[in-house]
């Protein structure tokens, strides 16, 4: 029952910041302050998961919040490309070129690569101060709630749609 009340929260978190972003497609936008506030609260709950899985010792929590900090700090600033990157996606999908297509999945890959390199960066200063099985089940927590949002912004992100036949002409690479 407590995997099942903690998978929903991470769900309702993600579904907020997502919402907020596709909310641009549907001509409705909120105030950039509860935009702020809406992701303020589902960083606050997303330590709040963190804290409540981790079964840190007083010594562990020591060593691991400072780089809990530092890593979601590296971490947010590629959320925050993401977000950009679906914000643009979301206003031209419906009359991509390939070349804009391209252009799109590339941004992605390379956010994935970026979430990547930042994890293999922090994984050897986690092992620095933690046992491993600490280590290990953060990062697979993280893994997780990354999984979820991924899942939530893949059934809510619209499939590009081809070029009209006026648009065609002249625009594959």
């Amino acid at each position: 029952m407590h995997r099942v009340a903690i998978l929903l929260l991470i769900l309702m978190i993600d579904a907020v910041a997502v919402s907020a972003v596709l909310a641009q497609d549907n001509g409705s936008q909120l105030p950039k302050s509860q935009q702020q506030l809406d992701l303020a609260a589902a960083k606050a709950q997303r330590k709040a998961i963190v804290s409540q899985n981790m079964y840190l010792t007083d010594t562990q929590a020591k060593q691991f919040w400072p780089l809990y900090n530092a890593y979601e700090k590296r971490m947010d600033k590629i959320e925050d490309r993401h977000i950009r990157e679906i914000k643009n996606y979301v206003a031209s999908y419906r009359n991509l070129t390939d070349a804009d297509a391209n252009e799109k999945l590339d941004e992605v890959l390379a956010i994935q690569q970026a979430r990547l390199q930042t994890q293999e960066e922090f994984v050897p200063k986690f092992r620095a101060a933690l046992p491993g099985v600490v280590v290990t089940r953060f990062f697979q927590i993280d893994n997780k709630m990354h999984a979820m949002v991924q899942c939530n912004i893949a059934q809510m992100v619209p499939l590009a749609q081809p070029p009209t036949s006026e648009d065609v002409s002249g625009s594959r690479n």
